[in-house]
């Protein structure tokens, strides 16, 4: 695929990046910027920023073109998938911080959440684990205020008064 400027500036702005982190020396940093500026495919530019910690410029997988040196040949690199949230985790927070708006209503759906989203969480590898600890420990206190209220009217009522 056929590279633009704004695809070009992207991979010079990689390029001054290390060679400002000290990753490139002077000569070096000079002829990939030359290069840089001559690219005509994605392909090319992938190439010169490949080993730069800010790259590679995303782009498909294309073969090397002849008469580029191999020593800008990128390794096949394989990109970590990217690590959600857990979606009960933030149920549980949510249900959490909605509980003195509820009246504590929403004292134990936290709590279940937050019990769920910590087992899905270990189970999965997902984040959220704060989120999770919050919503139980603000559903836990919901119900530790409903629970003394109840316990204050209970023995107002038995006392008499």
């Amino acid at each position: 695929m056929r590279a633009s400027h704004a695809d070009r500036e992207r991979a010079v702005d990689v390029l001054k990046a290390g060679f400002a982190e000290g990753r490139l020396q002077q000569p070096e940093y000079e002829q990939r910027m030359g290069r840089a500026y001559q690219a005509q495919t994605h392909a090319e530019l992938q190439m010169l920023v490949a080993d730069l910690p800010q790259g590679p410029v995303p782009q498909a997988q294309f073969a090397p073109r002849p008469g580029v040196p191999a020593t800008f040949m990128p390794m096949p690199m394989q990109m970590p998938m990217p690590v959600h949230t857990n979606s009960s985790a933030t149920g549980a927070l949510i249900c959490g911080i909605l509980m003195p708006m509820t009246w504590g209503a929403t004292s134990i759906p936290a709590v279940i959440l937050g019990h769920k989203a910590r087992a899905e969480i270990r189970r999965t590898g997902e984040r959220g684990d704060g989120q999770a600890i919050a919503g139980i420990v603000l559903g836990w206190l919901g119900i530790g205020g409903w629970a003394l209220f109840l316990l204050v009217f209970v023995l107002l009522a038995a006392t008499g008064g």
